[in-house]
């Protein structure tokens, strides 16, 4: 799995200076502001002790022998140009301390000077380089996870899907998807069908909401020549050209009930007649359905056929929408802005605080494919102007409910519905469980799997 998409704990100041007595000064001022300090002579011995990425600033004073606080700069940014360092300078080198922040550096601070100046400074620069290393982190774990695209994500719900979908590929049964629109009900088809035996033979799309109603036997069975008026030409359908592959039927409670019962045969007997023909044609097909709801819901109110659902409900999978999986966002964001630059052909840009708040406070009710436009907007440089105004953000109770509501969202999902395993999961008692329920107006039977 890629690494970690939490976010960093960047708290390290590097400080550099070979008079021990201002070192001293300077490392108890810092770790009583709260940073982690790691505390050098020289610059010589900083270089050899700091990682490559270090997570955290470098404080250096300017003047030392052998190697100086600019010299040092030089060597780091080097290694690493977004690596934030202050230079603390004497009065007799601000000039010099000036023109090195025009090559980089990323403040001076000027002697004699208050422990809150160079805290501040120190603060505002490890608040940059989280930034850098997060917007790092994040490009690095999208390209370590393009083998699992489109299935992106590290939330236990999606560690399960992954599981799942790979053991059936090899099943090659038929699958039944359901979810939201916009959670990628088509991708985890096609990653069925690229996981499992098929994957050198055609995938087959059909969107049946918008199968043109006068033409849907010749667009689905295909025709021969002379098989009505028009037809100058024989046809191959689009079930038959998924022949020894995957037919993927997204909406499929879309369907007219007469398409239905014509479904229901091919399901059953894997055989298609074209138009005008009096030759049956056997198939060798897996088929993929998907819905937006459930589709027992459709049955129960009659608008879609008990017998058709029964077929097609050999193995039913729930697709989480993204706010089921919040966590899971800043990944997939990074994915899209990544892909959205490629095609751009331009410089990727970094998360700024907008970025970072709509990703983390915004419901996603589009699920992927809203966080898929919006990745494109920021690669165009249109993202938010700027976060709402602290009275339009929601109180640190509602915050605090709507994470619960989540995590128990979660649990439910992965527990099937059963309330006995969420119990043992969430260790909280019946009746709290039950009051939390109702408080948040969720849905058990939602998350309930058939029997």
């Amino acid at each position: 799995m890629p690494a970690s998409a939490h976010p960093l704990s960047v708290n390290q100041v590097a400080f550099i200076d070979d008079d021990e007595a201002l070192r001293e000064a300077n490392i108890q001022a810092l770790r009583l502001a709260g940073f982690e300090v790691l505390a050098f002579a020289s610059a010589e011995a900083a270089l050899a002790a700091l990682p490559d990425g270090f997570a955290g600033v470098v404080v250096s004073d300017i003047r030392m022998p052998r190697m100086d606080g600019r010299q040092l700069f030089v060597r780091l940014k080097a290694r690493d140009e977004d690596l934030p360092v202050i230079l603390i300078t004497g009065h007799a080198d601000v000039s010099e301390a000036v023109e090195a922040m025009r090559d980089g550096v990323y403040d001076f601070v000027a002697k004699p000077y208050a422990p809150d100046r160079l805290v501040s400074s120190v603060r505002r620069a490890l608040e940059k380089r989280r930034l850098v290393l997060e917007n790092r982190q994040l490009r690095t774990i999208a390209d370590e996870a393009r083998d699992d695209w489109p299935l992106i994500g590290q939330t236990p719900v999606m560690e399960r899907l992954r599981a799942t979908l790979r053991q059936l590929a090899s099943a090659d049964v038929d699958v039944l998807l359901e979810g939201e629109t916009g959670v990628g009900k088509e991708l985890a088809a096609r990653a069925l069908h690229a996981w499992g035996r098929r994957r050198d033979r055609e995938f087959v799309a059909v969107d049946c909401a918008a199968l043109p109603v006068q033409a849907l036997d010749s667009e689905l069975f295909g025709h021969e020549l002379g098989a009505f008026n028009g037809a100058v030409r024989q046809r191959v359908g689009r079930i038959q050209q998924a022949d020894r592959g995957t037919l993927f039927l997204d909406e499929i409670e879309t369907l007219a009930p007469d398409a239905q019962g014509k479904f229901l045969r091919v399901l059953e007997e894997r055989e298609i007649t074209p138009l005008g023909s009096n030759r049956a044609h056997t198939l060798d097909l897996r088929v993929v359905a998907a819905a937006k709801g459930d589709l027992a819901e459709a049955v129960a109110a009659g608008t879609f056929r008990q017998d058709l659902f029964h077929r097609l409900d050999v193995v039913r999978i729930r697709i989480p929408p993204l706010r089921e999986r919040r966590e899971d966002v800043p990944l997939l964001f990074a994915h899209f802005l990544a892909r959205a630059c490629e095609r751009l052909n331009g410089p990727q840009p970094s998360i700024d605080e907008r970025v970072r708040w709509r990703l983390h406070n915004h419901d996603w009710p589009g699920n992927v494919r809203e966080l898929g436009h919006y990745a494109q907007r920021v690669a165009l440089g249109l993202a938010d102007p700027a976060p709402p105004s602290i009275a339009e953000q929601p109180s640190l109770p509602a915050r605090v409910a709507t994470y619960e509501a989540r995590v128990i969202e979660e649990v439910l999902a992965g527990c099937g519905g059963d309330v006995r395993s969420a119990l043992k999961v969430l260790r909280i008692p019946r009746k709290t469980f039950y009051d939390k329920v109702a408080r948040h107006g969720l849905d058990l039977d939602k998350h309930r799997r058939p029997r």
